[in-house]
């Protein structure tokens, strides 16, 4: 059972950001203090990436756990409403197969980060991962 009123619920749902997350921010800062330089949400690209390297084709999704059913345990879904939570997170990982997919075609190199890999402990490895990819 949900313990806010349903337009709680709205309010809440709506206060949560497409772009310019808190994990994203993290992920940039990141790549920036390495002496990286990127682009954001290139329009024109498939899914829109949250950070993308032109000249190395290379685009990286930032993706927080709950929404794109990451397997983590920010990534448990709701107990109320499953089917509904179910469907939608489903539609999610599905349309992010499509379009990494589509960008792999295009001879684009793409990275998923997940929410759960931005807290401060993980910051060693992240910054290991993003310059495995970007190398």
């Amino acid at each position: 059972m949900d313990t806010f009123s349903v337009e709680q619920r709205r309010g809440i749902m709506k206060a949560v950001r497409r772009e310019d997350t808190a994990p994203e921010i993290v992920v940039r800062r990141l790549l920036h203090a390495q002496g990286y330089r990127y682009r954001l949400h290139a329009k024109e690209l498939p899914g829109k990436p949250d950070i993308v390297f032109r000249l190395r084709r290379s685009a990286i999704f930032v993706h927080g756990c709950f929404w794109h059913g990451h397997s983590c345990q920010k990534g448990r879904r709701p107990n109320s409403r499953t089917e509904y939570w179910g469907a939608k997170i489903e539609r999610n990982m599905a349309r992010d197969a499509d379009r990494i997919e589509r960008l792999r075609l295009n001879g684009w190199q793409v990275l998923v980060v997940w929410e759960c890999e931005t807290r401060k402990r993980d910051r060693d490895t992240l910054i290991a991962k993003l310059r495995a990819f970007l190398s």
